[in-house]
């Protein structure tokens, strides 16, 4: 069973930076693609960005697009969110979550394995 534990949440003000990680529990980890997603009070989780096995494949939701980098260290079993010139409107819990296949890097129905998540505030 893959567990996932994020850390490095917190709050920050606005334009401000937080980098998070994501800690696997298996020495499997770097056969899974990864993915963070988010969720905000009253709002459905999101799409934030997602990498694949290898590196090779990196896609990022249009809110984060230059602003978050995912990247991952297969070594460690883990895999990082660094989150710059933050916004109140990132605020949310973020979650991270491995790949099991079914289609999409994007569809949150094809991710099997979640972390507990980790709440990131953004203050203006």
């Amino acid at each position: 069973q893959l567990q996932l534990v994020e850390s490095g949440g917190g709050l920050v003000q606005a334009g401000g930076s937080l980098r998070l990680s994501c800690a696997a529990s298996t020495r499997t980890f770097s056969r899974y693609a990864m993915g963070w997603f988010r969720q905000a009070t009253g709002k459905e989780r999101e799409f934030v960005a997602c990498m694949s096995s290898g590196s090779t494949i990196v896609y990022y939701g249009d809110s984060v697009k230059g602003r978050f980098t995912i990247s991952r260290d297969n070594v460690n079993n883990t895999v990082y969110l660094q989150m710059n010139s933050l916004k109140p409107e990132d605020t949310a819990v973020y979650s991270c979550a491995a790949y099991t296949g079914g289609g999409s890097l994007y569809a949150i129905r094809n991710y099997d394995y979640w972390g507990q998540g980790t709440q990131v505030t953004v203050s203006s």
